[in-house]
């Protein structure tokens, strides 16, 4: 018995430093300079302290440009993450507590458009945003972002178990019209979920890489992602400043998850709570 959970704990430490020791080479080398991140010694240790000096690099460096892509993806992922929530929290809600015509083949669509790869609709969606006039706009990025269909999967599953069809006619009972019983009586009870969902949605908006780099052309509307990624670009051409470069690269990938971790700890509590419900269901 000992063995077996001795062996258990050393695969959980093993994974443990799977993920750990990527983003710990990220802290180390954002304290680095140009010339202590190509020195080749010590990659997982610190050999001096920049990371103020970086920081003060990232956000000085072509006016600001980082600054900018920051505000776009912190755009993108609110109105993206808030839209896509409501939307999802809307429509799951009514997928789970109404009966309509046809409400199992519009969810079996749902669910089919789950297994689509997103990277698949990309071109689709850039020639219906072009016939519209839209590319090159926030909304080229913000308006696909609003779709989730995962989201509206989780959300009437949570919602169908969670939420008991007896307290929403005791509701209606009491006089309570379809609106207020949902904000007043269904949606405290589906809090949990719709805070995962928000999560799920906020970290896939930030995260997004393809849409935006199709959509946009002019570099003033870049997500961190996209922009991160011209100057990777440049950097490897030797036409943007070299090590230099990379320094801010490095430093700007370090300084844009943290938006993500603070989201993650700031909510943990709703999240493990809608875990926690789901185990009990």
């Amino acid at each position: 018995m000992s063995n077996r959970h001795l062996g258990a704990k050393l695969f959980l430490l093993a994974l443990v430093c799977y993920f750990l020791i990527p983003v710990w080479w990220l802290v180390v080398a954002s304290t680095k300079n140009a010339q202590g991140l190509f020195s080749g010694s010590g990659a997982l240790w610190f050999h001096g302290f920049h990371l103020l000096d970086n920081l003060h690099d990232l956000f000085t460096f072509n006016n600001g440009e980082y600054l900018r892509w920051l505000g776009n993806s912190v755009l993108y992922a609110v109105t993206g993450g808030i839209g896509s929530t409501v939307i999802s929290v809307l429509a799951g809600y009514g997928f789970a507590k109404y009966s309509f015509r046809g409400r199992n083949l519009t969810f079996a669509l749902v669910l089919g458009a789950v297994m689509v790869p997103l990277t698949a609709l990309v071109i689709p969606t850039f020639v219906m945003m072009s016939n519209a006039g839209l590319t090159d706009t926030v909304w080229a990025v913000i308006l696909p972002s609003l779709l989730s269909p995962f989201g509206v999967y989780l959300m009437r599953v949570y919602t169908s178990a969670a939420v008991p069809d007896e307290l929403l006619d005791a509701a209606r009972i009491d006089g309570a019209g379809e609106l207020r019983t949902f904000l007043r009586v269904a949606l405290p009870l589906m809090r949990p979920a719709v805070i995962t969902v928000l999560l799920l949605s906020v970290v896939a908006t930030w995260n997004n890489y393809f849409l935006p780099l199709t959509m946009l052309s002019d570099s003033k509307l870049y997500p961190l992602t996209v922009g991160i990624g011209l100057w990777s670009q440049l950097a490897s051409s030797n036409n943007g400043g070299g090590q230099s470069l990379w320094s801010l690269i490095i430093t700007g990938s370090l300084v844009s998850i943290v938006p993500l971790v603070v989201a993650f700890l700031t909510l943990q509590k709703y999240w493990q709570g809608g875990l926690a419900v789901g185990s009990l269901k």
